[in-house]
């Protein structure tokens, strides 16, 4: 059965969501973070996915104090991504109670720090992301294309012992369309080896069926339970 992940993105200690990696089109939640991620645990769910929508514009993390908070208050395993470059960056990540680190930008512009962390903490601390936009990554907060096809450079990492990843299809993210399913039956087919959590589109319970089918091992819900799209009782229902 697949994983369902629910995310929290960030901004200014807000849970937001954007359409497509818009800056321009944020919209806020009301919820508190700490209280949005008890009630993912309360629903019976065991992962949650942090994006430091702040962090990943400004190039460091930012909002570590809302890291702390929940990972005081919940037992959830919460991986933490967004402006994570340096050596201090990732410690402060892991010091504020993340058990993996979200890397995407320092993959491409800085594999050696990548290196020398999977090195240093293991390769199942590291959750290596792509985003990805007609076929190629994009880095920086999803502000910058790459000629790099997703394919080659999840295999380069996977020689590497990295074993998971999550890709996130920009196109589709925030518009509650449904998922770029092509792109994860390209990669399950092209690297069996991978653990493959998909991002980005998730409208409905059937788009997760369609997920687990395609062979994904996780996916990655956020706007669709924001927007009451999926309930947490359908959650609860599915993982239980």
């Amino acid at each position: 059965m697949i994983q369902i992940i629910p995310a929290i993105d960030l901004i200014g200690g807000r849970c937001v969501r954007l359409t497509e990696g818009d800056f321009g089109s944020v919209r806020a939640y009301d919820q508190s973070p700490v209280e949005t991620a008890r009630r993912f645990e309360d629903a019976g769910l065991e992962r949650l996915h942090i994006v430091d929508l702040d962090g990943a514009r400004s190039g460091r993390p930012v909002n570590l104090q809302v890291l702390r908070e929940i990972s005081a208050g919940t037992g959830l395993t919460i991986d933490f991504g967004g402006g994570i470059k340096t050596d201090d960056d990732i410690a402060a990540v892991f010091d504020a109670g993340a058990s993996i680190a979200s890397i995407g930008s320092v993959a491409v512009r800085s594999a050696e720090s990548l290196d020398r962390w999977i090195g240093q903490y293991g390769a199942d601390r590291i959750l290596l992301g792509a985003d990805v936009r007609d076929g190629n990554v994009s880095i920086d907060g999803w502000q910058t294309r790459t000629d790099l096809a997703v394919v080659p450079f999840l295999e380069k990492w996977m020689e590497k012992g990295i074993d998971r990843a999550f890709v996130t299809d920009i196109s589709k993210d925030g518009g509650l369309a449904g998922t770029g399913i092509g792109i994860y039956r390209e990669i399950v087919a092209a690297l069996p080896g991978l653990e493959l959590i998909a991002s980005g589109g998730v409208a409905s319970m059937a788009d997760i069926f369609e997920l687990d089918e395609t062979g994904c091992s996780g996916v990655i819900v956020g706007k669709a339970l924001y927007e009451g799209r999926i309930s947490l009782e359908e959650l609860t229902a599915y993982v239980g």
